[in-house]
């Protein structure tokens, strides 16, 4: 038994998403660019964010939750003096405050009780669902809408411009945060309210070794025009480089293939030391590159095919 390796073209666009539109309109963009009904996004970016948006293509759907954990950066602009309900500036204004009491000294200060691992409160106007439905469809049908606070981290909140009342801040956090809720929690810790006016994703994953950066993004109206769009696709090897892998044979895929387990000790003997934790990525070195084979998980002494990416 043979694997055949020749896959359609499959990987992920790293889309600068334009101003004023949803995340699932690029998604139908790039749908009719790749002739391609499989095709979905890694992380949402609100019509009013712009910057980093991943778009999956082909077989790379399936890895959305490996390239969406990653942590993200931003540029945001806070304005405060002004709450609204959705806390951006979509919403409806609920209360306003005067601002000029407030220094440069204030604000860090109540910034420095918005970093590290926090319980953050997400906002009503948001894609959370709750018994089934959208919180943002309960919201603006006026029903009941139960916010639960979850467990986020922000590495890093810097204040890098402050023209009153509007504040700039660079934040990189873990996944799921959201940027809304930390321009309303600083506006209300600083006793005047604040409100989300701007958004950039400016990475997602590290930004030092990321292939998901702001300075390798392709316009969307580029991707759009291009001769050829899928010459922008990143290839899954790129994308997961920061999961431990391993290398299989042409044997090893075929086992990969049926199913079936491969022994921990044809990878790591047994004097190397403790394997890597999973997902394990494997890989099958090609005439064009690695080529992902499978994401297999570890059991015992034994690597298991998870997910597998060829077919026989």
């Amino acid at each position: 038994m043979s694997a055949n390796l020749s896959t359609p073209p499959s990987g992920f666009f790293n889309i600068d998403k334009p101003l004023g539109i949803t995340s699932h309109d690029v998604v139908d963009r790039v749908r009719r660019v790749v002739k391609s009904r499989q095709v979905g996004h890694a992380g949402t970016l609100d019509p009013l964010a712009t910057g980093v948006l991943i778009v999956c293509v082909g077989a790379a759907t399936r890895l959305s939750d490996y390239v969406m954990s990653d942590t993200k950066s931003y540029t945001a602009i806070v304005q405060l003096g002004i709450e609204t309900d959705t806390y951006d500036a979509e919403g409806a204004i609920l209360a306003t405050a005067d601002t000029t009491h407030l220094t440069l000294e204030s604000i860090e200060a109540a910034l420095a009780l918005m970093r590290g691992a926090i319980q953050q409160l997400p906002p009503a106007y948001s894609a959370i669902k709750q018994n089934g439905r959208k919180l943002y469809e309960l919201a603006r049908a006026g029903e009941t809408v139960i916010v639960e606070p979850r467990a986020v981290t922000i590495h890093s909140l810097t204040v890098t411009a402050w023209y009153p009342p509007d504040l700039t801040l660079t934040i990189t956090c873990s996944a799921g945060t959201y940027i809304r809720s930390i321009a309303h929690d600083l506006g209300a810790a600083l006793g005047v309210g604040g409100h989300l006016i701007g958004l950039v994703r400016t990475a997602s994953g590290d930004p030092q070794t990321s292939a998901f950066i702001l300075a390798n993004a392709v316009s969307l109206d580029r991707l759009m025009t291009s001769d050829q769009p899928t010459s922008f696709l990143i290839d899954p090897a790129r994308a997961l480089s920061k999961y431990p892998s391993i290398t299989v044979n042409a044997a090893q895929v075929v086992t990969i293939i049926q199913g079936r387990a491969l022994p921990v000790e044809d990878f790591f003997p047994a004097d190397a030391g403790q394997p890597p934790s999973d997902p394990l990525m494997a890989y099958r070195e090609t005439a064009t590159g690695a080529q992902l084979v499978a994401i297999c998980e570890l059991r015992g002494d034994k690597l298991h095919p998870r997910k597998v990416f060829v077919q026989a």
